[in-house]
């Protein structure tokens, strides 16, 4: 059986850097398995490897050429 550690961890938007609080889940490894926006107004962007939040108002291409931009093509998990 394996042991999560959840953490509350600050993020900002992607997109415009606005501050949301997260709860990350990483597994016994600190491997990020999941994370949830516990701030009003704020969604999770999906990525294999790193939390990520934007706002709810952004749209979704402005989040997605946020992220690459940011951290270029996202490759699959492993």
């Amino acid at each position: 059986m394996s042991d999560k550690q959840v953490t509350t961890e600050p993020h900002g938007c992607i997109v415009c850097g606005k501050p949301y609080q997260m709860l990350v889940a990483r597994d016994a490894q600190g491997k990020f398995t999941d994370a949830k926006v516990m701030s009003a107004g704020g969604r999770v962007v999906p990525h294999p490897v790193r939390p990520l939040t934007a706002c709810e108002t952004h749209t979704d291409e402005q989040v997605d050429a946020a992220v690459q931009r940011v951290y270029g093509e996202q490759a699959e998990e492993d």
